[in-house]
Order: structure tokens, then C-alpha cells, then sequence
């Protein structure tokens, strides 16, 4: 099974690439977990919200593989919990399928974008910055895991 991220934002901070490297190395050859940066839009005086979106869209639905089940993330979508992620990463290994997670830019994703997502999650209610993001879906997915094969790293 391949997980892909499909992230807007480049030049992260070394923390979050430490974190994103530590949870993606801990998880089980088996899956492949792929890391997507999109270059951010250009925002300035001139752009909108809405143009800025629309200018990452191109890019982010490119990165995207025919065929690939998609999860958006977006603060109005489907709240999980740890052990709700952990029974829906049990049936995607069972499907065969592969999977792409997209986090949008500051703006969040267009409305293709959302449109393009079989499933639309939100990680908290909370807005969170998204080089954060990164780290705590890479966490989740990993703490997921751990509890489809009984590992001692989640105590509920």
C-alpha cells in the first residue's frame, strides 16, 4: 500500500522534517509512504485567498495518481479518533488500494481540490500552522498502525 502526502509548502523548519522522518522510518516496509511538497503560491497585495488556492490546485491534483483514493484535510471535515484511523488503515490494507492525503497551503485547499477527495478529515478544531500538520498526521498514521498489530506504543 502507498501513502502519499501531498503537501503545500517547501523549506520546512528541521523540526519538522526530523519528526516527519522519525514516524515515516518506524512504519512497516510494506507500506510506502511518500512525501509530495507543491511550491506555495505567490501571495501578496494583489491576490486573493481564493486565487492563491486556485493557483495550487493545478499542481496538488497533478500530484495525485489516477486511481488513488483521496483525503483531504480540511478543518470541516470528518473528525477520527486514533482507534477510528487504526480500523479504517486495517480495511485500506485489505483493499489494496493506495492513498493521498492533501494538505493544503495558508488558504486551505480549492474547492476541485475538495471536490477531487473521496473523504474529507479534520486532525482538530483547533487551526493548526501546516508544517505542524505534517508532523501530526505522520505521528497518527504511526500510532495507527501500532494498534493494528498490538505494539505497546499507544496506551488509550
Amino acid at each position: 500500500m502507498r501513502i502519499s502526502i501531498v503537501a503545500v509548502g517547501k523549506r520546512m523548519p528541521a523540526w519538522v522534517s526530523q519528526g516527519v522522518a522519525e514516524y515515516s522510518k518506524r512504519l512497516p516496509r510494506e507500506w510506502q509512504l511518500v512525501w509530495r511538497e507543491i511550491p506555495p503560491a505567490k501571495r501578496g497585495q494583489d491576490s486573493t485567498p481564493q486565487q492563491s488556492c486556485a493557483a495550487e490546485e493545478e499542481q496538488i491534483l497533478k500530484a495525485v495518481a489516477h486511481g488513488e483514493r483521496v483525503i483531504a484535510l480540511d478543518v470541516v471535515g470528518k473528525r477520527l479518533s486514533t482507534e477510528q484511523l487504526a480500523r479504517e488503515l486495517e480495511s485500506w490494507q485489505m483493499s489494496g488500494d493506495n492513498y493521498s492525503f492533501l494538505i493544503g497551503g495558508p488558504d486551505g485547499l480549492s474547492p476541485a481540490c475538495l471536490a477531487r477527495a473521496d473523504q474529507r478529515w479534520s486532525l482538530s478544531d483547533l487551526t493548526l500552522p501546516h508544517p505542524l500538520v505534517r508532523v501530526l498526521l505522520a505521528e497518527q498514521l504511526y500510532r495507527a498502525w501500532t494498534i493494528t498489530v498490538n505494539h505497546p506504543y499507544h496506551r488509550a
